[in-house]
């Protein structure tokens, strides 16, 4: 299991927190997800591989821009 951090750009409020909280814990694979509103950051524990364009895919379906994962 790894921790990842991706960059989200967009977010203004605590109901973008939580929709990006939710889009990320529906991919099976990533847990803890923790959204962080002042950084722009989403950072989650990768339980099994998930390739990063479905992580960035399941950001910008929702409305926002996935950044670079750090």
């Amino acid at each position: 299991m790894s921790t990842k951090t991706i960059e989200v750009k967009g977010m203004s409020c605590g109901n973008c927190v939580n929709s990006v909280t939710k889009a990320l814990s529906s991919i099976e694979g990533l847990a803890d997800v923790k959204v962080d509103l002042a950084f722009g950051t989403a950072t989650f524990e990768e339980k099994k591989p998930v390739p990063e364009d479905e992580i960035k895919a399941a950001i910008e379906r929702i409305g926002f821009t996935a950044g670079d994962f750090k």
